[in-house]
């Protein structure tokens, strides 16, 4: 009884998170990670913040040689943020997917906007635990935030397993700090809190992808006022 209560909680906040991000989530933060100026300042931060991780994480794999040879899974794409300068880096292969199906059509109409070539993209409306196939790189930023602790691992090791080389995450630390910013409620704003927003602890995280056979390779924090995500990349150890 209580592993089904479980799971029906798990089904309720996943319904809810897409039923936010196909309404007044998806107009929000399609704001938030556009050049509209219809921004307030909280959500321009957050802009700002996103898009430091997204640049850290395209810095790491430009030294990952040519990427024209690597296939990657960018899951919870949002609006493109990471899969549009992907391809525009020359990615071997790009599988883009969103549990939001308004997500997913923006990441198209932006790259179709943008010129380039959809041949080497797929898109597909799922969530984390739904993906499938086989991937060398795979990438999954600022969605923790919508599982608590024990489903965030869950999700790290299932993302492991899509995983031929390369796992690359980000979420919201947890630290006294951050726990008592939420707590107050100056962690997650306003509108921002029509979905549950979690702080995960980053050892269970790193566990996680250990007990999956890889090893942390580097990490750092990115922060701006009322954006915290600590990125971390693991590759497979070699047997």
């Amino acid at each position: 009884m209580a592993s089904k209560a479980l799971q029906d909680l798990k089904q309720a906040e996943k319904a809810e998170v897409a039923s936010y991000f196909n309404g007044t989530g998806f107009d929000r933060w399609n704001r938030i990670y556009s050049d509209s100026n219809e921004v307030n300042k909280v959500q321009r931060n957050i802009r700002i913040g996103h898009q430091k991780t997204v640049d850290d994480v395209l810095s790491w794999l430009k030294e990952s040689g040519e990427l024209s040879k690597i296939n990657f899974c960018d899951v919870g794409c949002g609006v493109g943020s990471l899969t549009i300068p992907l391809a525009q880096m020359g990615a071997g292969s790009i599988a883009a997917s969103d549990i939001s199906e308004s997500m997913v059509l923006e990441t198209q109409r932006r790259i179709e906007a943008s010129g380039i070539n959809l041949e080497k993209i797929t898109f597909k409306t799922s969530d984390l635990e739904s993906i499938e196939g086989s991937f060398h790189t795979v990438i999954c930023l600022d969605v923790f935030i919508h599982y608590p602790q024990q489903a965030a691992e869950e999700m790290v090791r299932h993302l492991c397993t899509l995983s031929e080389q390369r796992l690359i995450v980000s979420f919201a630390p947890y630290t006294p700090f951050l726990a008592i910013l939420k707590r107050i409620g100056q962690l997650f704003p306003g509108p921002s809190k029509t979905t549950r927003a979690y702080t995960l602890r980053a050892k269970g995280i790193i566990d996680a992808a250990k007990q999956s056979g890889f090893e942390l390779t580097r990490s750092k924090l990115n922060k701006a006022p009322f954006y915290f995500s600590q990125l971390i990349e693991f590759k497979r150890l070699v047997e």
